[in-house]
């Protein structure tokens, strides 16, 4: 399967879920379906041409697996892709999308007590990986769920629903930051101070097998720090990131000119089992930015460290990454590396985004 085609899907839903969200559902046609069968947790990468830019964006899917390709949008203020998804979709629209894509996904080969910390539109993934595990009748889950209001939480229905479906093994806990609970424990933001409190008074700790957390960075943070605390091993926690607080928007896509001057470096990269070797400065510039000249094919959204889209295996030489939000540190132990923040160090440079 060639990981950076895109195909162009037809819209069969577009559900609101609250003022400023909505759940969009695609047709897959027969002869995709293979390719876009998805994991639990796994993400989709929508392209469109705006005034001439390839603008792409990576929403997670929200379906349980095996379930319809369906995603969860929340409008961001001012969004070139989110306010166009949430606001003028309709069915019958035609999106160019790339196979789902993503590891922020659960080993389910065996029951497990996953818990799931989220904010906001870090549901989306969290509700795929929910409802995934639930069917398994030896599994449980605890999800920890923050928002601002109540008519601010997307998938409230479908969380109730399984809620009511699977009493005995589905925990679900809503916090809100600006609405009173009936408990004081629950009227809260789901920082260090109230999310150790929070874990400390409703939930087992060290019965929990897997942790998996979605939202900003601080959030994320956060939770990775008060899990550290209560000696929760680094590998049971996993993280998703829709955005960084400090991300800039998505810069368009920039294409480096033949020949470099001053110091470079030779980089050869491996693409759906196409080889292809170019000159790149040694610094300002990424390897993505600098490789789109020579394979405009390359896999990217978000081109800010978040989504891990563009995932490389580094094979040989030494890169230098500005900022790394999306990969785990098994993951860069292992050798991958983010190729939309990557900078060449040394003269040569192997990378390899088939492994």
């Amino acid at each position: 399967m060639l990981r950076t085609s895109f195909h162009p899907l037809t819209v069969a839903a577009v559900e609101p879920l609250c003022d400023d969200a909505a759940a969009i559902t695609f047709a897959v046609p027969d002869e995709l379906a293979e390719r876009y069968a998805f994991r639990a947790g796994q993400s989709l990468t929508l392209r469109r041409v705006v005034d001439g830019r390839d603008e792409r964006r990576s929403y997670s899917l929200c379906a349980p697996q095996g379930g319809p390709l369906r995603i969860g949008v929340r409008e961001v203020p001012g969004g070139l892709f989110s306010s166009w998804l949430v606001r003028d979709l309709r069915p019958g629209d035609v999106v160019e999308t790339l196979p789902p894509l993503g590891s922020f996904v659960p080993d389910l080969s065996a029951p497990a007590h996953h818990a799931l910390i989220g904010a906001g539109s870090g549901i989306t993934p969290l509700l795929s990986i929910a409802a995934t595990a639930l069917a398994d009748p030896k599994s449980r889950v605890t999800l920890l769920y923050g928002n601002r209001r109540s008519d601010s939480v997307m998938f409230v229905d479908e969380l109730a629903d399984l809620k009511d479906r699977y009493p005995d093994r589905f925990h679900l806990v809503h916090v809100l930051s600006r609405e009173p609970r009936e408990s004081e424990l629950l009227s809260c933001r789901l920082d260090a101070e109230h999310l150790r409190a929070v874990l400390s008074g409703l939930v087992d700790v060290p019965d929990v097998d897997h942790w998996w957390l979605c939202g900003p960075l601080g959030m994320t943070e956060d939770a990775r720090d008060v899990l550290a605390a209560f000696e929760v091993p680094a590998e049971r926690v996993h993280r998703e990131l829709f955005y960084a607080e400090d991300e800039e928007p998505p810069a368009p896509v920039t294409h480096t000119e033949a020949g470099v001057d001053g110091p470079s470096a030779t980089v050869e990269l491996t693409l759906d089992g196409r080889v292809t070797t170019l000159a790149m400065p040694l610094t300002g510039t990424t390897v993505l930015d600098a490789a789109q000249r020579v394979r405009p094919d390359l896999p990217f959204a978000c081109k800010g460290g978040v989504c891990g889209t563009c995932r490389a295996l580094l094979c040989e030489g030494e890169v230098r990454m500005r900022r790394n939000f999306a990969l785990e540190d098994s993951e860069l132990a292992a050798g991958y590396v983010l190729a939309c923040q990557a900078e060449p160090v040394g003269e040569r440079v192997v990378l390899d985004f088939d492994s």
